[in-house]
């Protein structure tokens, strides 16, 4: 045997020297038709050329790349040329490292939830549910929600913004969809989402929903600006600085709906604390922008929480 030139032959143990592979593999190839042998001895030896050697450096680099039998069979018998096979294998590889970092992703969630081992399956299922079963999931959240209400035209853009989980989510994203979904499937969510959404219906019917929902939107921004003030200052809600605020949104409220500003308009606003008010629906909205990567906004809750509880001490 040599080791140069053209005319060179090389046993399985030079090849394996040459390639790195071992004996072994390069047996098997040989065995499964990848790598015929040039030339046998008279002793049944099998021996290569140069043309064999560089045929196994390529079977050897596309399998280090990860390409299968079949699929190098095909490379070789010129059934699947280079540019087709890398545009496979590379599309094939985007699939794997999607995955991957899914998988990632969910771990790190569940490292940081102290996940139970049945919590662990729950995580790892919607995580990687399809696009269609996210979905599917926020469909049965207001479907529930609007059973038998009319069609909500002045909040139907609540129900067209869904979660959109990229196909590489941060951990951050996977555990906000996990909580999404835990909170949009809770019994009680639900109930108070239906309860809003009747309330909406039964104002709408009255011709009441949008000068109610403009003017309160404005008044209460407003006291919320001034609320942030005092709270700055000390100032509890049961304060004089809270009756003023409160009465102060009150009026400008009752001017704006043309109501009196009387007991009955008092309890009727503290209803809407009622009905309205609830943590959890801002919550939905945080875990909505955490999923769709939306920017941060400061949230106004101590600022709401103190004009709530002042409405409510000075009704």
């Amino acid at each position: 045997m040599g080791v140069n030139g053209d005319d060179d032959l090389y046993g399985i143990g030079e090849l394996a020297r040459l390639t790195g592979l071992s004996v072994r593999t390069i047996r098997f190839y040989s065995d499964s038709g990848l790598l015929p042998p040039t030339e046998r001895t008279h002793a049944g030896y099998r021996m290569y050329d140069i043309h064999a050697l560089t045929r196994l450096k390529f079977v050897r680099t596309l399998r280090e790349l990860g390409v299968d039998l079949p699929t190098v069979t095909r490379v070789l018998a010129r059934e699947l040329s280079i540019p087709e096979l890398a545009a496979e294998h590379a599309e094939a590889l985007d699939v794997q490292i999607r995955t991957l970092r899914l998988r990632r992703s969910v771990l790190r969630a569940v490292a940081k939830r102290g996940s139970s081992p049945k919590e662990l399956e729950m995580v790892h299922e919607l995580a990687r549910m399809t696009e269609e079963e996210r979905q599917a999931i926020v469909e049965d959240f207001w479907r529930e929600v609007d059973l038998g209400l009319p069609e909500p035209e002045n909040a139907a853009w609540m129900r067209r913004v869904r979660p959109d989980l990229p196909d590489d989510p941060s951990p951050e994203q996977v555990e906000a969809w996990i909580e999404f979904v835990e909170l949009i499937r809770d019994p009680s969510f639900r109930a108070k989402t239906r309860a809003m959404a009747v309330e909406n219906v039964r104002m709408t019917e009255e011709g009441t929903v949008d000068a109610v929902t403009t003017a309160f939107q404005t008044a209460y921004e407003q006291a919320l600006t001034k609320v942030t003030e005092v709270i700055a200052a000390g100032e509890a809600p049961e304060s004089e600085a809270g009756r003023r605020i409160v009465a102060e949104m009150r009026a400008a409220l009752a001017a704006a709906i043309g109501r009196d500003d009387d007991a009955e308009f008092r309890t009727w606003l503290v209803r809407l604390y009622d009905i309205f008010a609830d943590d959890r629906a801002e919550r939905f909205w945080n875990l909505l922008g955490k999923i769709n990567g939306w920017p941060e906004y400061p949230s106004p809750k101590p600022a709401r929480d103190w004009l709530e509880a002042a409405t409510r001490c000075h009704a």
